[in-house]
């Protein structure tokens, strides 16, 4: 899965469902249009925009380019991997997962496309609203490093506005709402193995249920789409009870966010919670916190968005853009590094042990196995200057340099605003601190109404749009290299050029220039070079006397409203058939002898669980694992980091770091630590065996659902030829009755 890093984390099953909503909005001679586009996804890549757009410009033309289309994730950390064309972010994935590039590309495209299909006249508003405890800010140290005259223009050290669309039809009816608000999608902590669409995505679904018209039953089904997309997040986290020691009770390390000391402070004790008492509730909470605000905004606002629509887009290189200085002198950004304290993790999911958030100074080990990673996966070497770009930070990752057998991470990046009437919004490429997204709404703000635009313009942020280049700090917060801070891969001024980018295309945009313009430098788009490496799923099969569908453990006679009811069933891998635009699962209700769906695999209420006979999820493996893990299938050159590890721990391992030693690999070679292997790549993929396995579903009984029901099970076998049959499976009928005193009965349930 997509987001914490953490190789264990391998779904198995279906929360939630996610989704691509998409509004396109044009002026009212449908000359210019925009489509703005929040779905439910780790981040967007940039394989998933241009592929989006390819598709687009098949059918559209240049209707939809670059320029005038926006991706934007949620930040999700319960999606699926695999969908990127650099390396760097394929390490837990293993590689390129083709169906799930498929299905976001696909999904995504629909979704424009339904929202093009769809236009018709009508009018926006728009207003704006604070969210009571809907985040806190988890590296509240490195905030308070920022100027306090700073400082002292905010009340809170995270965002609490959020600012909501009200779309309507010429009567005044709504048909959408979007709304921007920043705070991080994981309320589901990395024990989670199901699919799941986090706060923001709950908070969706919740809206457009209320949002239903006559007729519309099934979650997912409703024409009503209701947006709460991601802004300024860096540093923001829904963990409200903040993080605590979890072997002690007593508070973290303020600055590292590490608990005890012997034998090492240890970051992954210190663990945020809240404000639920499991990931799921404090999921639904903060959902819930959101939707009001959204609630109450959407129905008072009264500020009609009226101007022109338009957009403006550049490519600009990030391993190299020109900053100046407040002195006026000129500095550059570097090429892309990560980090020691980016493999530290934060409060919301800690790394391994051994790395610490605030780390400033380098180790000699570390330094070793950064050039050895180096000497397997560079073409040209980093250099000193490389290293001296980035500090304080110490490049444990020198991504910027990685290129075999592909990039690692990203150089070009799109900088992009659209404008609807008075509002702005700002697409950018990753997650900006609170700060740093303060100071980049205040420069496109003033920039704009310098150039002409109303005193009433707004500008909002839209987070991890387009590409992904992880984190944006301030210049102070960079200083204190926390996690946000090792996560800012382009170096100290990163922020600093963004700001000054985005004001450059504001004064272009508002000169009328945007024709003239330099597009900049085209990013590289080679979808045929994506290499998969884990496998691909296997033949089913079922013991002998049984069929795929057949039910294991069937349910109960009977239940009470509140219950959890459980099914499971002999079943087969659920990668054969996404099912997209349809469900794993049906909970049906019997109504006047008829069955009827109540509930699909959208609903929040269900829970779909695959798993394999005899196989057990892996838990001791860390990123570090699965780093050289990729790295030996990619350059045939196994290193064995435990091994590294034990040696360092005893004193033994060869300490020869330096930058271009030409002979650090035969060293390690000669020490038992690196050694041949083939290499793995899509053509020498092999199946797996045929194996068996069943799939579990979980009903949580609504306080009202009175009545008869059953469950029913939609899978697809694959067999041994690759021939991919549907089937189906139900459980018998079973009665739920009402709580004692609760005043509900089966007869007024209609059963």
């Amino acid at each position: 899965m997509m987001g914490y890093a953490h190789p264990e984390q391998v779904a198995n099953g279906l929360h939630t469902r996610l989704y691509s909503r998409a509004y396109v909005i044009a002026d009212n001679k449908l000359q210019s249009r925009v489509a703005f586009v929040a779905f439910d996804a780790g981040m967007t890549s940039q394989l998933v925009k241009l592929e989006v757009i390819k598709r687009l410009k098949e059918k559209h033309g240049n209707m939809f380019t670059e320029q005038n289309v926006v991706l934007s994730g949620s930040h999700t950390h319960s999606g699926p991997a695999g969908f990127f064309q650099y390396l760097l972010f394929e390490v837990t994935s293993l590689g390129h997962i083709e169906q799930s590039t498929e299905a976001f590309v696909n999904g995504i495209v629909e979704s424009i496309e339904q929202a093009n299909a769809n236009l018709q006249p009508g009018t926006i508003k728009v207003g704006v609203g604070n969210v009571n405890e809907g985040n806190i800010n988890r590296s509240p140290t490195s905030y308070l490093l920022n100027p306090e005259s700073e400082r002292n223009e905010y009340t809170h050290d995270t965002e609490q506005e959020m600012t909501v669309l009200r779309m309507e039809d010429l009567n005044g009816d709504p048909f959408g709402m979007v709304s921007w608000y920043p705070v991080h999608l994981t309320s589901m902590n990395f024990s989670n193995l199901l699919i799941n669409s986090d706060n923001k995505g709950r908070a969706s679904t919740l809206f457009e249920k209320q949002m239903r018209k006559a007729g519309e039953t099934l979650g997912g089904k409703e024409s009503f789409v209701g947006v709460f997309a991601q802004a300024n997040l860096g540093d923001v986290s829904p963990r409200t009870n903040g993080p605590i020691c979890i072997d002690s009770g007593r508070d973290c390390d303020d600055l590292t966010s590490t608990c005890g000391r012997f034998p090492r402070p240890d970051p992954t004790k210190c663990v945020g919670f809240g404000p639920g008492v499991d990931m799921f509730d404090s999921t639904d909470i903060i959902a819930r916190r959101q939707l009001t605000t959204a609630t109450d905004v959407f129905a008072s606002a009264s500020e009609e968005v009226t101007g022109s629509v338009g957009f403006i887009h550049q490519y600009v290189d990030m391993s190299k853009a020109s900053v100046t200085l407040d002195d006026g002198s000129t500095v550059s950004t570097c090429k892309a590094g990560l980090g020691y304290s980016f493999a530290a993790g934060c409060t919301d999911g800690a790394g391994p042990p051994i790395f610490t958030q605030g780390t400033t100074n380098g180790t000699v080990f570390w330094d070793t196995i950064r050039d050895v990673i180096a000497q397997l996966v560079c073409k040209v070497q980093p250099t000193d200057e490389y290293y001296q770009c980035h500090r304080p930070k110490p490049v444990l990752l020198p991504t910027g340099y990685m290129d075999r057998p592909r990039p690692w991470h990203p150089e070009i990046v799109d900088v992009q605003m659209l404008k609807v009437g008075q509002l702005v919004i700002a697409a950018v490429p990753g997650e900006f601190s609170t700060m740093a997204g303060r100071r980049l709404r205040k420069t496109i703000l003033n920039k704009a109404i310098e150039q002409g635009m109303p005193d009433n313009t707004k500008v909002v942020i839209a987070g991890l749009a387009n590409v992904y280049t992880h984190y944006m700090t301030t210049n102070e917060e960079y200083e204190a290299q926390r996690y946000e801070a090792a996560s800012t891969i382009f170096g100290p001024h990163t922020t600093r050029a963004y700001l000054q980018k985005f004001e450059e295309l504001m004064g272009v945009w508002a000169n009328g220039d945007v024709g003239s313009m330099d597009p900049g430098p085209s990013p590289e788009y080679s979808p045929q070079s994506q290499s998969p490496i884990a496998p691909r799923p296997a033949v089913d099969e079922v013991p002998a006397g049984v069929s795929f569908g057949d039910v294991m453990d069937d349910a109960n006679a009977t239940y009470v409203a509140g219950d959890v009811a459980r099914v499971s069933f002999y079943g087969a891998n659920p990668r054969h058939n996404m099912k997209l635009g349809s469900t794993y699962l049906e909970v049906q209700q019997k109504v006047t002898g008829l069955w009827k769906t109540i509930f699909t695999d959208a609903d929040w209420e269900t829970k779909f669980t695959w798993w394999e006979k005899n196989t057990t999820a892996p838990t001791d493996i860390t990123l570090m694992d699965t780093l050289f893990d990729l790295i030996a299938h990619m350059t045939g050159k196994r290193f064995d980091i435990r091994k590294a590890l034990e040696m360092e721990e005893k004193g033994e391992f060869p300490m020869t770091s330096g930058d271009g030693n030409e002979g650090l690999l035969k060293t390690m070679e000669q020490a038992g630590l690196l050694r041949n292997e083939p290499r793995v790549d899509s053509n020498s993929q092999k199946l797996s065996l045929s194996v068996e396995s069943y799939v579990s579903i979980e009903w949580q009984i609504p306080e009202d659902a009175v009545g008869i029901y059953r469950i029913v099970y939609h899978g697809d076998s694959k067999a041994p030829g690759g021939r991919v049959t549907p089937f189906s499976g139900y459980s018998k009928e079973f009665m739920v009755e009402a709580p004692t005193g609760s005043g509900y009965s089966v007869e007024n349930a209609g059963a």
